[in-house]
């Protein structure tokens, strides 16, 4: 008998929680914006260090770039912005690559610093899941994050 009622009132709730569900629409990732002290030096490091390309714009800003990150989703750097940009660590930009061997060595030719999770220097992270990590940052010092694909 208890369970019963409780059944009975638990029915109209079960339909709040189906309301809550549905949705009239749905999103995409589609970019991410830095605010950058000097454009030109942003897009230098992302294009050399981690082989991005400019997208072209048909728009005449000074102050903006538009970096392809594949797949249709962009990184737009930005110099306009006044005022100094905090972060750590745990804000970052994450790229996966499928030959991480080569890019960690890219890092090393070009003299980039990187480490793992914890700050150590040179050292790759390697997660449970065996997904192998290398951070670093770039001149506005924001976080990347290069990680291996699992096969």
């Amino acid at each position: 008998m208890k369970i019963t009622i409780l059944l009975l009132l638990l029915i109209p709730f079960s339909f709040v929680v189906k309301a809550q569900e549905k949705k009239d629409f749905s999103l995409s990732f589609n970019h991410m914006a830095l605010s950058v002290k000097d454009v030109n030096v942003s897009a230098e490091f992302y294009t050399k260090v981690l082989n991005l390309e400019i997208i072209p714009s048909s728009l005449k800003y000074d102050d903006v770039r538009w970096i392809s990150l594949g797949e249709g989703k962009e990184l737009h750097l930005v110099s306009y912005v006044e005022g100094e940009v905090k972060t750590n660590k745990a804000i970052h930009l994450a790229l996966s690559t499928t030959n991480f061997d080569a890019f960690v060595q890219w890092l090393t030719t070009m003299k980039i610093e990187y480490g793992d999770f914890p700050g150590n220097l040179n050292k790759i992270n390697v997660r449970s899941d065996g997904i192998k990590q290398v951070f670093f940052q770039d001149p506005d010092r924001y976080w990347i994050e290069v990680n291996s694909i699992n096969k």
